[in-house]
């Protein structure tokens, strides 16, 4: 291989600016997130009372994708919600659907979220009569059929965490490695709630690690020394450190929660937003 004079010297010349750059800079060329998006539970009361309004409000704060759950969103007009969500430059990649509904309703469930645009449907919860062991293996057997129903029919779909699955253990193994090894991993991804598996005791960098590619998305909401949720960067949790798995995780999407956002709530999911905005790793 030839290499020139000149390129020698720029070469080195590269070199020495880029090891001249100050901190910020260095920072500057770090990685940073793409869009972020917020679970509109986190705003379920305003959305509740006006939905597009709301809608407005999320994205002049900067947001660019939502995630619907909460806030008697199922029970509107889905067209609606996706002509305010075109209008406002808004796309909505997944949905929160319940366990009930999809079990019992799966072809409305379906046609609403192909409506709202979205390409995962995302299982937010499981009440507590679920949580034995004779009644998690019912549930999981159905979850194994409704994730091949909702490939079938065109979508991905996802199980969010939230911190029992990791605290509940009939027999000793607990609910979430129940499931996790029940479901294909070509049929189920994870939205990992990192809030609640920490909350849990879990090492939420090892939780990543040990999953590699099976991360649809991260729910990011952040943890005050007493272990209640507040906004992101108003915490202890340290993202940075965490994001820099991404690939590994092979996450897709990042919302903002926090399920006990204080009113009037937008405060907060700005204090989120703009904390993630700035975050390099």
């Amino acid at each position: 291989m030839n290499i020139d004079r000149r390129s020698l010297i720029f070469g080195a010349a590269g070199a020495a600016m880029l090891g001249g750059l100050a901190p910020a800079a260095l920072a500057a060329a770090k990685a940073k997130l793409g869009p972020i998006g917020l679970q509109l539970y986190t705003v379920r009361d305003l959305f509740a009372a006006d939905p597009v309004a709301t809608l407005q409000k999320v994205a002049a704060v900067g947001y660019r994708e939502v995630e619907f759950g909460g806030g008697g969103y199922d029970k509107m007009d889905p067209a609606m919600l996706r002509g305010a969500m075109d209008r406002l430059g808004l796309k909505s990649p997944s949905v929160h659907i319940g366990y009930d509904a999809l079990l019992e309703q799966f072809d409305a469930s379906v046609a609403m979220a192909r409506t709202l645009g979205a390409d995962t449907i995302v299982l937010p919860y499981m009440v507590d009569k679920h949580r034995t062991a004779e009644a998690w293996q019912v549930a999981v057997t159905n979850i194994a059929r409704i994730a091949g129903q909702i490939q079938q029919a065109g979508f991905g779909f996802a199980y969010h965490n939230h911190d029992f699955e990791f605290t509940v253990a009939p027999g000793g193994e607990t609910l979430f490695d129940r499931l996790v090894k029940a479901v294909d991993p070509a049929l189920m991804k994870i939205e990992l709630d990192l809030y609640w598996a920490i909350y849990a005791g879990q090492d939420a960098e090892a939780l990543i690690k040990r999953f590699p590619g099976r991360i649809y998305s991260y729910h990011v909401k952040d943890m005050r020394p007493d272990r209640k949720m507040t906004a992101v960067g108003a915490g202890t949790i340290d993202f940075a450190r965490l994001f820099t798995l991404n690939a590994t995780a092979g996450v897709q999407h990042f919302y903002v929660e926090n399920d006990q956002a204080p009113a009037p709530y937008i405060p907060d999911i700005t204090k989120s937003f703009q904390t993630l905005r700035a975050l390099r790793f």
